[in-house]
């Protein structure tokens, strides 16, 4: 049986080996392997620590949750929710951050959609994610899972931030000027138009169909009814 030790060492693996291989280890591993070769380690090794930390979760016995918020509070943050899969949607289309096959990506003259809310909608979209869940359900599973998962994305995003600076120079410096890393922060200081930050069509239907389609599945997976299920139950 599945203990709160095994999860922890599944999700520090998860963590780590992702860190490792994205940072210091992954030059001398392409170097070595090749950009496919290395692809297919990384993957490999990400399918197999993500399967360990499902199984423990999966298989952990069921514990009394430190705390549980209010009604009103699971309403709230379904809200966000459904602003982290339009993030997560619009992180997809025209992402300077995204893996460039040229290796010279191309900046907007200013940044428009999700990335005038932040230049990393993507792991803004997990950290997100993880900030609810840690949030509204106070289990030690619950945690350990929410701190690995928002944790990777924090420290991913700010070593990607790091990487591009390295790699890019004053393009990066220059986008980075335009935007911000905590969401809205660019709009509030007005480096970035409001106008401009609003989402175009395939954030917002490809977000919303994620949303309700996570949230219909929620009970399936083991949680309880949220979002829209929970307003019309």
């Amino acid at each position: 049986m599945t203990t709160v030790t095994e999860l922890v060492l599944a999700m520090t693996s998860f963590v780590g080996t992702h860190l490792i291989m994205s940072h210091p280890l992954r030059a001398p591993l392409v170097s070595r392997l090749g950009d496919r070769g290395f692809l297919g380690l990384y993957s490999l090794i990400s399918f197999a620590t993500l399967g360990w930390v499902i199984y423990a979760v999966m298989t952990l016995p069921p514990q009394a949750p430190a705390w549980v918020a209010g009604r009103a509070v699971w309403h709230g943050l379904a809200v966000v929710m459904l602003l982290a899969a339009i993030l997560l949607v619009g992180s997809l289309i025209g992402n300077p951050a995204m893996v460039d096959p040229t290796g010279s990506p191309r900046f907007p003259q200013n940044a428009r959609g999700v990335m005038a809310i932040t230049r990393h909608p993507m792991m803004w979209s997990f950290i997100l994610w993880a900030s609810v869940h840690a949030g509204v359900w106070g289990s030690p599973s619950n945690l350990i899972l929410s701190a690995g998962i928002g944790g990777l994305a924090l420290i991913g995003a700010l070593g990607q931030d790091a990487k591009k600076r390295r790699m890019l120079g004053q393009p990066w410096r220059e986008w980075e000027s335009k935007t911000s890393f905590v969401p809205f922060a660019a709009l509030i200081s007005g480096r970035a138009s409001w106008r401009a930050a609003i989402p175009g069509m395939v954030p917002l239907i490809g977000g919303l169909l994620v949303w309700l389609g996570a949230t219909w599945l929620h009970p399936a997976l083991g949680g309880p009814p949220v979002g829209p299920w929970l307003w019309t139950g």
